[in-house]
């Protein structure tokens, strides 16, 4: 039972290349599925969120973040009466094209590309399921559905939205995309901000009391404090940040309900036309961005991390260099693109691989060995 607002097979726009239709199942449940088999969404396992992958098991990885993000969106979208399948499928395809390293990764390869087009990780993702993977006979990418595309692709600058035809001109006409899109943004948020807590207390880069002057933390710690005064360790941290989830879904659901009654969207050629309708409550916004505020100052830039994330930049760098210097050293398959374009074909590569390649992949071009 979809709102009449809601994506649906029928009013889509369907595959760049037509297929035939599935059988037993949906065109967004065979894109999500195809986007679970591919290569891409495999390495997503070793590629950082906050902590590099090596520095312990239990941190989350870009593989585990996609999946809650889905888990989350799915919730919303059921509630919201939205396609809980278009939702998964744009959820677990979102940071496909995000290089090894997380931002860090990302904003040396932008700088190597400066002069070259760049690097945006939510184009790349888009490339990557558009072109990079190599499954089937007749096209190259996963040949996904236009709306799952348009979810991929959050952002995206003036010069290159004027290069997507279709896809990209939301962005030149500021316009919406859907609001399967639009949910899957703020799941997104919901997902890291709340996890990136979880991990910053278990590496121990961040404290109980630090958080204490975190209105979005503290408030619902408070809670669980008097109502299980015993309760102590990981039980109390996962039971505080569950009641954050909760409490922000249920904010996200009322205030999205809301916006979409006053606005009076009935299609979804309406909501393309709406101001965003997919929204957190002003009391709501304001204690994201307090922590968001925090978790910046006291997690991504703590001195371990950015002593982390200073190596990778490095080893991106020196990566693209040796490779533009000389496209020998690229595997042969990544030397055939580079007599289209050099640059581009080599941050594929670079973008494509997970952290512990990177790193195996610098020691193996930098390193001397006796053996």
């Amino acid at each position: 039972m979809l709102a009449s607002y809601a994506v649906t097979e029928e009013a889509s726009k369907g595959r760049r290349v037509p297929e035939s239709c599935p059988t037993a199942r949906s065109e967004f449940q065979r894109d999500r599925d195809r986007i679970i088999h591919s290569a891409a969404f495999r390495r997503l396992e070793y590629k950082t969120q906050v902590f590099v992958n090596h520095e312990g098991d239990l941190f989350r990885t870009r593989l585990t973040h996609s999946i809650e993000v889905a888990q989350i969106a799915r919730s919303l979208a059921r509630a919201l009466r939205l396609n809980e399948d278009l939702v998964e499928a744009i959820s677990l395809s979102h940071d496909l094209g995000h290089t090894p390293f997380g931002h860090a990764g990302q904003d040396a390869l932008n700088e190597c590309m400066a002069g070259h087009g760049g690097f945006e990780h939510n184009l790349q993702s888009l490339r990557t399921v558009d072109v990079l993977e190599e499954h089937y006979a007749e096209f190259d990418g996963l040949n996904l559905m236009y709306e799952t595309r348009e979810g991929i692709l959050k952002h995206c600058s003036r010069v290159n939205a004027e290069r997507l035809g279709d896809l990209g001109a939301r962005f030149l006409s500021k316009t919406q995309p859907s609001l399967e899109a639009q949910l899957c943004n703020l799941a997104d948020a919901i997902a890291y901000n709340n996890h990136d807590v979880d991990d910053g207390l278990r590496s121990g880069l961040l404290t109980l009391s630090q958080l204490d002057d975190v209105d979005a933390f503290s408030r619902h710690c408070v809670e669980v404090r008097s109502a299980y005064p015993s309760l102590g360790g990981r039980r109390l941290i996962h039971e505080t940040i569950r009641r954050m989830i909760n409490a922000q879904a249920v904010d996200l659901i009322r205030t999205t309900e809301a916006n979409i009654i006053e606005s009076g969207v009935n299609s979804l050629e309406a909501v393309r036309c709406a101001p965003p309708l997919v929204s957190f409550s002003a009391p709501m916004q304001a204690e994201q961005g307090q922590l968001q505020r925090f978790l910046r100052e006291n997690l991504y830039w703590h001195f371990r991390v950015l002593r982390e994330m200073s190596k990778a930049k490095r080893v991106i760098t020196e990566l693209f260099d040796a490779f533009m210097q000389d496209v020998r050293l690229l595997p042969p398959q990544y030397q055939m693109r580079t007599r289209e374009d050099k640059p581009r074909a080599i941050a594929d590569y670079i973008a494509g691989m997970t952290d512990r390649y990177a790193m195996k992949e610098h020691h193996r071009l930098f390193a001397i060995s006796e053996h």
